[in-house]
């Protein structure tokens, strides 16, 4: 058999938000480094909260692999300047950057505060921008790199997270226009939408007991799969994505999602029951009555809100 190096062998990535929310599981961020150093690469790990982000870097060591922790808030210019010259620094440059921040929370365009869309706008979307802002000039000199953005299903499909969504819309949309712009410096820009996978940040906006566990279930089934997903399956489409094996793939969102942007709820309709409202769980296998559907103008539970990689609560500075 023909041994194979790692994807990215040798290559310096850096990823935004690689801490996880404490709790069972792993999140997106914390998934893809581990990932990333797997397949070879020296991984830079930023977080707002470095200590998340050492808890990965050694998951990381302790497997073999190169990484050190950036802390600093991405939302900011001078932080993100400082944390592509701490990779070039640390390892020499800078060829991968996932830009994996992300704060979603419950609203629609009436109860939508500015604050909480102005917030947002600079989790979701600002951060990318200024990574990506210092990022390039040193993949360009280099004569390129690959760029994977974190997007969301919420992009693409109602939930009720209406300045999450536009957000990250706003990301899908620059991953297309940065793919044009620096597609002749050999840089390729790509993004990645997860849909309603299960991490610790989804896990902790949800009280433990039967409903909490039957919006799990409910995750699962509501893919063509019916199986759940996890960050693990984020980090294997980014580290994809960021590798050679990509060469010819740029300005194109990925959807990680179990296949529900391929079907109409009512197709899905005898694999999904209604929430219960006693805490007891329906019968897995019985098929719900159609008067027991929720009503599709009822707000979704927080825990239905897709992960990005940080928690999802409104909070009163960004998340990582």
């Amino acid at each position: 058999m023909v041994e194979r190096p790692g994807r990215v062998e040798g290559k310096v990535a850096i990823v935004t938000g690689a801490g996880s929310t404490p709790g069972p599981g792993i999140g997106t961020g914390k998934a893809t480094a581990v990932v990333l150093a797997r397949e070879g690469a020296s991984v830079l790990l930023a977080d707002l909260h470095p200590e998340r982000a050492e808890i990965t870097r050694r998951m990381i060591s302790e497997e073999g692999g190169k990484a050190e922790v950036f802390g600093g808030d991405c939302t900011q210019a001078a932080a993100c300047e400082a944390m592509v010259r701490a990779a070039v620094d640390a390892f020499g440059t800078v060829d991968i950057l996932v830009n994996n921040i992300g704060l979603a929370s419950l609203g629609t365009v009436v109860d939508t505060t500015e604050e909480a869309w102005d917030q947002a706008f600079a989790v979701n979307l600002r951060t990318a921008f200024l990574a990506s802002k210092y990022a390039v000039p040193v993949m360009a000199a280099r004569g390129g790199g690959a760029i994977v953005n974190i997007a969301s299903i919420s992009a693409l499909r109602g939930d009720g997270t209406v300045a999450y969504s536009a957000a990250k819309g706003g990301l899908i949309a620059m991953t297309v226009d940065m793919a044009y712009s620096h597609g002749r410096q050999g840089i390729r820009v790509n993004a990645v939408a997860p849909g309603h996978i299960t991490t610790p940040m989804v896990l902790s906006v949800s009280a433990p007991g039967a409903r909490a566990e039957f919006m799990n279930t409910m995750r699962a089934q509501a893919g063509l799969l019916g199986t759940a997903g996890t960050g693990w399956d984020v980090g294997w489409a980014a580290a994809f994505l960021a590798s050679d094996e990509a060469r010819w793939i740029t300005g194109v969102t990925l959807p990680v999602e179990s296949g529900v942007l391929s079907v109409t709820p009512l197709m899905m309709a005898p694999h999904l029951r209604a929430v219960p409202d006693s805490g007891s769980v329906p019968d897995s296998g019985s098929v719900p009555d159609p008067g027991s559907v929720p009503d599709p103008g009822s707000v979704p539970d927080p825990g239905s809100v897709p992960d990005s990689g940080s928690d999802p609560v409104p909070v009163p500075g960004p998340r990582e």
